[in-house]
């Protein structure tokens, strides 16, 4: 990943430069050359010490133990020789007290003596001073004798033996001793402290890739022409609600936001495969991007084959047994399957379900116990049953009839149905209309359905379906790239056994091929239960300037899918 490297040490410290290639990933890069090279070393302690002249391996509690028997004699031994020279001062400053209290006797016998000798002699006969102080008496400097020179030398002499009391006190007691060490450690703490730059363990072991790359949330998105990037939620944050928005991502016509989540770098990304095949990735593996940048087209992350195209994303931090993916085909063979039999991984992918010629994966999504699935087909039907109508299979299984559909139609997608949300579906010339989920009876996997909206020749065949809540904004596009944008509140709430309203204007040779949720509304949304968290995209969060939705990121798109700024 890597493409030069420039050294641009000086002498203000060492400074190395490394230029990555366009797709590489800056952390696991770093994190590599931490693993690979010496810009990270690991080594083990050796506790051996000499121990009273003997070798020894010693304990963490041993080698503190040593240590601070060492600093006992170290400061003893000091302290004593601290007292003797504190002593001998005293002493002599003694011996200039007793000459300065006898100065003018003092004088005249140094005066009235031939030699040096003599008048040490003298000194010590009169005065019984000691040689040393006698020498220091003699030698001593004339402005000594002054009045402020005496009051000095008694300054001094009182100091010194406080110093003496306490250097006595220390040597007799073992308590005061300690808290000599004590003291001294922790000036030495106070003086010479830095943030420790080595981390210690239990053991040696290998760095992994994320060891070094911080856990945050990263709002991940990806496009429906499959450009796919990441960028932290902190950049969102920066909006208010009600705001005009900013100016948006660059994306290509006929683009848009497919999927969206917020996952934590740690967290996996599936990727689910029109062939049925399972790709995954940790989302710090997606290169992260600028709110404006398009991003990474995701066929130079994942091995794709011709053809091949991702059709659901999952983004999960575990893989929980007791909960289930649903999966459903074009041909309407569903399948469920408990969620820890994706956690494992494989270059060119895993097996996600066994397809039948010609058919191909529409829809992944997270199910958990007693939630209804909804199935629409191009024909114009829909069917309600209960997640518990299939039992749960392996990874590499075909599974079971979820929608009998003719020969020539197919199933347009399949939904988690929950209470108090609508379905809408729309046909390829533009015609659409929302139905409550109440509407729908329950019934058995496997059979036809019942009619979602009356087919006429004039308003085509359905061509997509999406379950909606009443304060979601749609986008809807067409073959030509044609995007529009529109509040689900102004399509009319009809009932099953109708032929909807004209959404949006199709011209003559033009389809529509796919809807989006643009926004999930204004209100702060509640918290979701585990098996949906990632499925409905982007959960609001908190934070210090208000609340954080999809239509925070979704000011980045313009209403014909281009750069805008309103």
């Amino acid at each position: 990943e890597i493409s030069n490297i420039h050294d641009a040490a000086d002498r203000k410290g060492i400074d190395i430069i490394i230029d990555l290639k366009s797709n590489a990933i800056p952390q696991v890069v770093l994190n590599k050359l931490f693993k690979h090279t010496q810009l990270q070393v690991g080594f083990g302690c050796n506790m051996l010490a000499l121990v009273n002249g003997t070798p020894r391996v010693l304990s963490l509690k041993e080698i503190l133990f040593y240590y601070i028997e060492h600093q006992k004699d170290v400061v003893t031994r000091r302290t004593r020789y601290e007292l003797a020279k504190a002593e001998e001062r005293e002493h002599i400053l003694e011996g200039y007290i007793i000459a300065l209290d006898n100065i003018d006797e003092v004088i005249h016998i140094i005066r009235s003596s031939e030699t040096d000798k003599e008048a040490a002699a003298r000194l010590t006969e009169r005065f019984g001073l000691s040689e040393k102080q006698t020498n220091a008496i003699l030698e001593m400097r004339l402005r000594r004798l002054t009045g402020l020179e005496r009051t000095k030398i008694e300054e001094e002499l009182a100091e010194l033996r406080e110093k003496i009391a306490y250097y006595k006190q220390i040597l007799a007691d073992e308590n005061l001793l300690k808290q000599v060490i004590k003291e001294e450690l922790q000036e030495i703490k106070k003086k010479y402290n830095t943030p420790r730059r080595t981390r210690l363990t239990g053991e040696a072991k290998d760095i992994e890739v994320e060891d070094l790359i911080a856990e945050e949330n990263m709002v991940v998105t990806m496009t429906k022409a499959g450009y796919i990037k990441r960028l932290p939620v902190s950049t969102y944050r920066q909006q208010k609600r009600g705001g005009k928005g900013m100016q948006g991502v660059n994306l290509k016509d006929a683009d848009f936001v497919e999927h969206l989540f917020v996952a934590s770098t740690h967290s996996y990304m599936l990727f689910f495969s029109t062939k049925g095949k399972v790709y995954r990735l940790k989302v710090y593996e997606i290169p992260e991007a600028g709110r404006h940048a398009r991003g990474t087209a995701i066929v130079n992350l994942l091995p794709l084959e011709k053809g091949e195209s991702i059709s659901a994303v999952i983004a999960t931090k575990d893989f929980p047994a007791e909960e289930f993916l649903m999966f459903a085909t074009a041909q309407g063979n569903v399948k469920k399957t408990s969620m820890d039999q994706y956690d494992r991984t494989r270059r060119d992918g895993l097996i996600a379900i066994n397809l039948k010629d010609g058919d191909e994966l529409i829809s992944v999504k997270r199910v958990a116990k007693g939630e209804k699935v909804i199935m629409v087909s191009s024909a114009g039907k829909a069917i309600l049953w209960d997640e518990s109508e299939a039992r749960a299979m392996g990874r590499g299984t075909m599974g079971v009839r979820g929608m009998n559909v003719p020969a020539d139609a197919h199933v347009l997608g399949m939904e988690i149905a929950k209470p108090g949300t609508d379905l809408f579906v729309i046909t390829e010339k533009g015609y659409g209309k929302r139905t409550k989920i109440e509407e729908y009876p329950e019934h058995h996997r496997g059979g036809q359905g019942v009619y979602t909206i009356t087919m006429t020749h004039k308003k085509g065949l359905l061509s997509v379906m999406k379950i909606v809540g009443p304060d979601d904004e749609i986008m809807i596009v067409s073959e030509d790239g044609v995007i529009v944008r529109t509040p689900v509140k102004g399509i009319s709430e009809l009932g099953r056994s109708t032929q909807g309203v004209k959404v949006m204007n199709v011209a003559d040779k033009d389809k529509v091929c796919a809807v989006a949720i643009a926004s999930t509304g204004k209100k702060k949304a509640k918290k979701a239960a585990p098996a949906d968290e990632n499925q409905m995209g982007l959960l609001e969060e908190e934070s210090e300037e208000g609340t954080l939705a999809i239509d925070d990121l979704d000011d980045d798109l313009g209403d014909e899918g281009e750069a805008t700024e309103e």
